[in-house]
């Protein structure tokens, strides 16, 4: 199973802002933290925010945090509603051209395969990612100060 770049980069703003969680941080803040292009980030947060995994406030002292705890941010949810209109191979999408479709296994075995990832995800949430020691680690390696 291929993750795009999209669904990389969501995670990565779910993580910074459940270990930075006190008060807005800003998409340049995270951007810069990631090195990542700050214009790509904006695109990424409206959406998270249209999801309702975020909150997004405007202005001056504007900026964006989490809009609800991470124990119940599900990262299998979550790929499976940012990876909707990705298909693992063409027969599974509306556009199939391959001649052996009618015969072919590969679509029931590939079905199970991606079954089985999204399970394995559904067992984890946004806090399993940030948890314990690792949200100090994160933190620094985030250069996120204050992170309790």
């Amino acid at each position: 199973m291929h993750i795009t770049r999209y669904t990389d980069y969501s995670l990565r703003v779910l993580i910074y802002l459940a270990v930075n969680n006190e008060g807005l941080c800003t998409i340049s803040d995270i951007a810069k933290s990631y090195d990542i292009s700050k214009n790509h980030l904006m695109k990424i947060v409206q959406d998270l925010n249209a999801k309702g995994y975020l909150q997004a406030i405007r202005g001056k002292n504007g900026g964006v945090r989490l809009n609800t705890e991470p124990s119940d941010i599900n990262i299998g949810k979550l790929v499976r509603e940012l990876e909707n209109e990705s298909k693992l191979v063409e027969c599974f999408g509306g556009n199939n051209q391959c001649v052996i479709t009618p015969t072919c296994q590969l679509k029931q075995i590939f079905a199970k395969a991606m079954e089985s990832f999204f399970s394995t995800l559904d067992a984890y949430t946004l806090a399993d990612l940030v948890g314990g020691r690792q949200k100090s680690e994160l933190a620094e390696l985030l250069t996120i100060k204050d992170a309790s």
